[in-house]
């Protein structure tokens, strides 16, 4: 599979694994370890999780399936995410949801994160969410803390915006090597925002959370998702593909920026079909009227 290069010595898939729903898939912990073997033979070497996710439960699973067979650490990139603090019962004391970018917070999480998984460093560290309450001098002396300690070996972001990114980029010693946002035929906030023009101007990878939009593409409640259905299955059609989602991952992959979508799924099955999109040749009338029909109206 291709390697998209972020840096002269880091590369991630192009596809990547994202474990947010890993404990919803009710596997054991061998169970698990055989998933990521099957991901890691068909070319998919990058796992993005959270400190958050299942409840900060997500870590620990999938530091219990590396367990088994720790070698597997060498052949994979490990992502995850840190800042936000959410209501938990594992956390009664706290009144309320909120993000933590202090610097005690971003070192502790990554420290944790490292017993979860059971591992030495952590490739990718992303911050979680851009926050009103935001010292960038803090999050950049733990950047520099982490890397120096070699805990953390590479930084970047998750749902910034272009003034965002370049405000913590103007403190940091090494650049961030990219910015996970939602991005789907269904979701052209980064589009309109002009983040996209931002990646391509900056050479900055992004990698791209619910690609699928949650579902809203293959099942649609309303008549964004009901336009871009009709006209995903139409270039379905023409291309004389088996399956729509394929559509939605070559609709993706086909934009210069080189999206990195993350595949939420415990189905290798499905996996492979995204992996099967790679091969898919669409013309760019098609990828505009995939475009267009989220949009709602025709191009200027």
């Amino acid at each position: 599979m291709q390697k998209v290069q972020l840096t002269e010595n880091f590369s991630l898939s192009r596809l990547i694994h994202g474990h947010w729903r890993i404990i919803d898939w009710g596997m054991s912990d061998r169970e698990l370890l055989e998933m990521t073997e099957q991901t890691l033979e068909l070319g998919i070497t990058s796992y993005d999780t959270a400190d958050i996710y299942g409840n900060y439960a997500c870590e620990e699973k999938f530091g219990k399936a590396l367990r088994l067979k720790k070698s597997l650490r060498q052949d994979i990139e490990v992502i995850t995410k840190c800042g936000i603090k959410m209501m938990s019962d594992k956390f009664p004391d706290r009144e309320v949801g909120h993000y933590d970018y202090s610097y005690d917070h971003i070192v502790a999480s990554a420290e944790n994160s490292l017993k979860n998984m059971g591992i030495d460093y952590i490739d990718l560290l992303l911050m979680h969410r851009p926050s009103p309450f935001f010292n960038p001098e803090e999050v950049a002396r733990a950047f520099r803390d982490l890397k120096e300690s070699g805990k953390v070996r590479h930084f970047g972001v998750s749902n910034f915006n272009i003034q965002q990114f370049e405000m913590l980029s103007a403190f940091t010693d090494d650049p961030l090597v990219t910015n996970q946002v939602e991005i789907s035929p269904y979701c052209l906030e980064h589009f309109e925002n002009d983040n996209m023009d931002f990646f391509l101007r900056k050479g900055v990878k992004p990698m791209a959370w619910s690609p699928l939009a949650g579902g809203n593409i293959l099942r649609p409640t309303d008549d964004k998702g009901r336009r871009v259905c009709h006209e995903l299955r139409a270039v379905k059609e023409e291309l004389e593909v088996d399956t729509t989602d394929k559509i939605v991952y070559a609709w993706l992959l086909k934009h210069p920026a080189n999206i990195m979508p993350v595949l939420g799924t415990g189905k290798v099955d499905r996996i492979r079909t995204a992996i099967a999109a790679m091969d898919i040749e669409m013309s760019l009338e098609q990828w505009f009227r995939i475009f267009i029909a989220s949009r709602g109206e025709p191009m200027p």
